[in-house]
């Protein structure tokens, strides 16, 4: 995935609400084309909007949308009524009964037809489709009104599902096959087709497995309750000049090797500006997600639910600005000021390098953990033990505006799934600098070099010189406060060569009295990092980090709160080190 031609510089840190958007298991949206796309002048129609207070019930009304392909075909209804304070307090929701061929076919509404426009009778525009009956599939259309869509009025968030008195129930399910019990039901939010995709529904659910453990996934995560997309990346015939009332709109999280894209409809366009979907797709109010146009493929029918729209997305062409309570809206041209997250994969002389986008920073770190595993999947083939040889460059600026970059290295083996036990540690050193305030982070790059070989070395001994003769490490020690403990630790490795490794660990003064411990170990058994929220403590604490093919050895503290106050560390390996001994130790007055 190319970087894209031109960015804006307003990315801006959204408090981004977790996208709990219903999604179909089985929707499907496939890989974004490269690049950022081109598109001539858009189709204007600046469309008038028709005054809410003067629908009435039994108003034909007419609207254009995309079941196949780009081009906006028609479809016909009669307005049923209206509900006050549908949508949220002084904001009205037009009911209204839908036809046309491909309606028929499948029911009623699609997930994918949000923001479908629907015209008076004098070419006005009411407004775009938005909430569908809560039971299921049904011709029936709640419509969020366009002269409330121009400018966003309202602060509270769209309901998920919007009350239907008895009268209007009744009115719901005249001349259909819906029940007034059922249209009692209310009406929902038309989800849209938001998918993850470029990553297998396996490695996805293997992810959320452990999201009770990582901040930005699951309910942490900005994307969260996709569902994958199956299908491979290609030409997609759709561009920017595609973005007409009525034709296919995407908005996305990130795009490029994996996608997070949610697709709708376009309501209205106005100069370089462009109205759609007709609800929030997170509610955040300014966002900076990118803009798209797609390519329909067909609707899929659904018999427990809404049938929902099967999309490809198109590159992109703009930045969406506003993610408002009656809709989106955003502007041709200039894209997101997105990050880049590059992976580069080395396996058995092959060899893959994949890059996405990213357009908010609470974002990064999820993108980077499903990037860097999809690149795996892509060059390993299939679920494979080894031993990867992994770099990292992350750089970004601060909150002064002034750039910064960090690099560090590791290595990693594991028996059986050499990618899954390789992202976490990246994802997890990109989230702790996205959350620090004023940090954008421009560039993750990680490369990964991968050989079969899963041996390991092990220590096999830690001892410990006492008046001059070396004796193994005991349970209990003693050290005096200003002394030096002085460790040596044998190394074994898989062909049954051994190495030793000394160190002098120098006690302060300070920590008389203390109780604490005495740690030699691979630095597998390590967790990198330093406390503390400003960036150059997180910096610190990823370059200081301790490298699983390295052999550290530390002395702690228990009083007031567990801290190591000496460490020393040995040099990298050729195989990662495991195993290792703590022993309790009480620093005593000399």
């Amino acid at each position: 995935m190319s970087t894209p031609l031109s960015r804006s510089r307003a990315r801006r840190r959204a408090a981004v609400a977790t996208t709990s958007l219903a999604v179909v298991a089985s929707s499907t949206l496939l890989a974004l084309s490269g690049g950022q796309g081109s598109w001539a002048a858009p189709a204007e129609d600046c469309t008038e909007a028709f005054p809410v207070a003067e629908v009435a019930q039994g108003d034909a009304v007419t609207g254009l949308t995309v079941s196949d392909g780009t081009e906006p075909e028609g479809f016909q209804g009669e307005v049923i009524g209206v509900l006050e304070d549908g949508i949220a307090p002084g904001l009205d929701m037009v009911l209204a009964r839908l036809s046309s061929p491909e309606i028929d076919r499948v029911g009623g509404i699609w997930q994918g037809m949000s923001g479908s426009p629907v015209y008076a009778a004098d070419g006005r525009l009411i407004g775009a489709v938005a909430y569908g009956l809560s039971y299921g599939s049904s011709p029936v259309a709640g419509i969020t009104p366009f002269e409330e869509m121009d400018d966003y009025l309202g602060d509270a968030a769209a309901p998920a599902r919007v009350g239907v008195d008895g009268r209007t129930a009744r009115a719901v399910a005249a001349g259909s096959d819906v029940s007034a019990t059922q249209a009692e039901e209310g009406l929902s939010r038309l989800p849209m087709p938001v998918s993850v995709s470029g990553l297998s529904a396996q490695r996805l659910t293997q992810v959320q497995a452990k999201a009770d453990k990582h901040a930005y996934l699951g309910d942490g995560a900005v994307v969260s309750g996709a569902r994958v997309a199956r299908g491979g990346a290609g030409a997609v015939a759709a561009d920017g000049d595609d973005l007409v009332a009525g034709g296919n709109l995407a908005a996305a999280v990130y795009y490029g090797d994996i996608d997070a894209v949610g697709v709708g409809t376009v309501t209205s366009v106005c100069g370089d500006r462009v109205v759609g979907f007709g609800h929030p797709f997170s509610f955040t109010g300014d966002t900076t997600l990118s803009l798209h146009p797609a390519e329909a493929l067909y609707i899929q029918e659904e018999s427990l639910g809404a049938p929902f729209k099967v999309a490809n997305a198109g590159a992109p062409v703009g930045t969406v600005t506003d993610d408002r309570l009656a809709g989106i809206t955003s502007t041709f041209g200039p894209l997101p000021d997105s990050a880049t997250i590059t992976s580069t994969v080395s396996y058995d002389g092959r060899s893959r390098t994949g890059s996405t986008e990213v357009n908010l920073d609470e974002a990064t770190a999820e993108t980077t953990l499903y990037g860097v595993l999809a690149n795996h999947d892509r060059v390993l083939d299939g679920i494979t033990g080894g031993t990867e040889l992994q770099t990292v460059e992350i750089t970004g600026t601060n909150g002064a505006g002034q750039p910064f970059s960090v690099s560090y290295a590791d290595r990693y083996t594991e028996q059986r799934d050499i990618a899954f036990g390789t992202v976490f540690d990246v994802a997890n050193a990109v989230y702790s600098l996205s959350r620090i305030g004023g940090v954008d982070l421009d560039t993750v790059t990680v490369g990964s070099e991968i050989v079969e070989d899963t041996s390991v070395s092990r220590v096999t001994e830690v001892e410990r010189l006492v008046s001059g003769t070396w004796t193994n490490l005991g349970r209990r020690n003693r050290a005096v406060a200003g002394d030096t403990v002085k460790l040596r630790a044998t190394v074994t490795s898989s062909d049954g060569s051994s190495r030793t490794e000394r160190f002098n660990l120098d006690v302060p003064r300070s920590a008389a009295g203390d109780y604490g411990y005495i740690a030699v170990g691979g630095g597998s058994r390590n967790y990198y990092g330093r406390s503390g929220g400003t960036l150059d403590k997180v910096l610190a604490g990823l370059e200081d980090r301790v490298r699983n093919d390295q052999v550290s050895a530390s002395i702690g503290t228990y009083q007031r709160r567990s801290k190591i106050i000496a460490e020393e560390v040995g040099e990298p390996g050729d195989e990662v080190v495991r195993g290792g001994q703590a022993s309790n130790l009480r620093i005593v007055r000399r």
